[in-house]
């Protein structure tokens, strides 16, 4: 079982020059973590192999952003996001996720391979938290987890059609933008 953690407040950083990688199986389990994940998440490469990706999983996160990174990845296309984490630590720290899917010899997906840099703070503060703190409002409205799953995606979803872009597209703006 995995010990729940409380979150701290605190943020941490790791240096914009180098990259979390991480390998999971079909259902999310980690396979790999690299030497920074497991500094910064604060945990042992024993103590992450085996265990769900979401063992650092931030409250604040809304679980619509997980439903399209999911439904996405799942079709064997890749996805963007921004991501706030859990570190064991308590703290918490954002990363610019790239998210793939990784084939077998027979092309059937057989896991997913995540790139995670540092996010561009300006686009942090003035979209991201705000859009997220939004859903998660939305989500948090509703007592039954599948109506809030549902209202969570269906905002997040209805945001990214106002931009009258693409999701790809709106992450790549607001990156390039920033």
């Amino acid at each position: 079982m995995v010990e729940k953690v409380k979150p701290s407040g605190r943020e941490s950083f790791f240096p914009a020059s180098e990259m979390i990688v991480s390998k999971t199986d079909l259902k999310g389990r980690l396979t790999y973590a690299n030497r920074l994940f497991c500094k910064v998440a604060g945990y042992t490469e024993a103590e992450l192999i085996g265990q769900p990706h979401s063992i650092i999983r931030h409250p604040d996160m809304p679980r619509a952003v997980f439903k399209l990174l999911w439904d996405t990845i799942e079709t064997g296309q890749e996805i963007f996001a921004y991501v706030k984490n859990l570190a064991h630590s308590g703290d918490h720290y954002w990363v610019f996720a790239h998210v793939t899917p990784s084939f077998g010899a027979n092309g059937a997906i057989v896991g997913y391979h995540s790139n995670r840099r540092v996010p561009n703070r300006k686009v942090l503060e003035t979209a991201i938290i705000p859009l997220y703190a939004e859903v998660l409002r939305i989500e948090n409205s509703h007592t039954n987890g599948k109506d809030a799953l549902a209202a969570g995606h269906k905002a997040l979803v209805d945001f990214v059609a106002s931009q009258k872009v693409g999701y790809d597209e709106l992450v790549f703006s607001l990156q390039s933008a920033a």
